[in-house]
């Protein structure tokens, strides 16, 4: 056969037209699910969110506040009469933890989230702490973030007790009230549940939720957390007078630091296999360009790992090791040079490039800008929940049970939650909330006018009836 340089040209392309072969050849899915209307239902379940918005519980690192939860804890009390009369109910420290015993124990599920909210700051439409009914929505500080799920699984169990229901396996109700400052609270749910050989078949916190954007309604079920630490960088000089200053002031030598580290991204990027499912499991919702790129990763990774974080942090994030400069200090007057000046910084670890490895980076950049560096707190990444093992395909299946149509995917927390504490005890601590994330809900978490819709209400609350009722099974 003789040789055609013909041949040579057209080769690059094969791998680019199999690629757009298979994209054309996937069949194309929409996400079909919407709140089913139930309005008795969802009025009902939106007054008792919004009485649980009006009990303040913002939580501050390392004060201790325990007449406002004991506030909470009544209120509880109040709108979960049957909960309280039949579960019985451990509180430490103003963490609760509540036990349902089942027909079994081997495979205890725990369902969690936490009771304090972060501060309310700013102007809002609605007061932070009205629970104003609304527009459709409840209005207030913790609506979204996570009172909405801690008052599902409350009414969850209140209504399978009130039909005289018995759970299969033991069932477990956990609430730390020190979740936003990563305070002692879940730790101390989980050494109590050590404490009696409790190993958890499954957990289910807060974390990934029903997102309904950019490509319609979908479930997004958190596989694992980054790890996480606070780092302080201190530059040192002997200071001086500004009207003659020095090179390498302390602050220069941050700022160049800072510089370096911004330009020149010193941790690398990687599709982990959670990353590539999520993808996979999105690309046949996803618009043809899409779809091209996210169902064929094997050619566009690089493409992606290039593209990805500048279109969204968040997606980005899922990549790679992140380091964020977030807080300063130096003189305390204009015209003095400082003798030390500080830079904070929070890092979130990706497994690739975990806790030890992630740190040595940056300290050794820290080191060649003339920096001392002090790990102020540090732990590194959760392990991942077996997205093929029996915990994660049960919940995926009580969510399609729950939400016909809802497509699922699993997905990486760039933030953390109190399952992180959870590790220890189970293998399964997924991260699931089942309300709808909205834009305006994602934006309202931690900012200002948070609210939810108060339609996707029963369906969280029958999330969690038919989650308990999964271990018939």
């Amino acid at each position: 056969m003789k040789f055609r340089p013909g041949y040579l040209a057209l080769a690059p392309l094969a791998p680019l037209g199999a690629a757009v072969a298979h994209a054309a050849l996937t069949p194309r899915k929409t996400s079909a699910y919407q709140p089913q209307p139930d309005p008795d239902r969802a009025m009902a379940y939106a007054e008792k969110l919004s009485a649980m918005i009006r009990c303040d519980t913002t939580s501050h690192a390392n004060v201790r506040e325990p007449e406002k939860f004991e506030r909470f804890h009544a209120l509880l009390a109040e709108l979960f009469p049957l909960v309280h009369e039949k579960l019985a109910r451990t509180d430490i420290d103003g963490n609760l933890l509540y036990y349902w015993p089942g027909r079994a124990h081997d495979r205890p599920i725990v369902l969690m989230s936490h009771q304090d909210v972060v501060p309310a700051e700013g102007t809002w439409t609605h007061a932070p702490f009205s629970g104003d009914i609304a527009d459709g929505k409840v209005w207030g500080r913790g609506a979204s973030d996570t009172k909405c799920s801690v008052m599902a699984f409350f009414q969850a169990v209140e209504e399978l007790l009130a039909a005289g229901y018995e759970p299969a396996n033991d069932v477990y109700i956990a609430s730390s009230c020190t979740e936003e400052w990563a305070g002692d609270g879940a730790p101390k749910l989980v050494a109590e549940l050590k404490r009696r050989g409790v190993r958890p078949f499954l957990v289910c916190d807060e974390g990934g939720g029903i997102i309904s954007e950019p490509i319609g309604n979908f479930a997004m079920v958190g596989v694992f957390e980054k790890g996480k630490a606070d780092v302080k960088f201190t530059a040192r000089s002997t200071g001086g007078h500004a009207s003659a200053p020095t090179a390498n002031t302390p602050i220069a030598r941050l700022s160049a630091f800072v510089t370096d580290v911004e330009k020149h991204a010193p941790f690398r990027k990687k599709f982990l296999p959670e990353v590539t499912a999520m993808f996979t499991r999105l690309a046949p919702y996803a618009p043809f360009g899409l779809r091209l790129v996210m169902g064929n990763l094997w050619l566009f990774a690089p493409l992606m790992k290039v593209v990805l974080p500048r279109v969204s942090a968040q997606a980005g994030a899922m990549l790679r090791t992140t380091i964020a400069f977030t807080m300063q200090s130096g003189s305390d007057a204009y015209n003095v040079l400082p003798q030390e000046a500080t830079l904070g910084a929070n890092m979130r670890f990706i497994p690739h490039q975990g806790e030890q490895e992630s740190l040595a980076i940056i300290r050794r950049l820290a080191e060649k800008h003339g920096l001392e560096m002090e790990v102020v707190h540090t732990n590194d990444y959760s392990e991942p929940v077996d997205i093929h093992g029996e915990a994660f395909r049960q919940v995926e299946r009580v969510i399609g049970e729950t939400f016909p149509g809802l497509p699922v995917s699993p997905y990486v927390m760039t933030g953390a939650t109190d399952a992180h504490f959870y590790q220890e005890i189970c293998d399964s601590c997924v991260r699931f909330a089942p309300v709808i994330y909205g834009p305006e809900q994602m934006k309202g978490m931690h900012g200002i006018n948070e609210n939810i819709e108060y339609s996707c209400l029963p369906g969280a609350v029958d999330f969690y009836k038919n989650l308990i009722r999964a271990q018939e099974r």
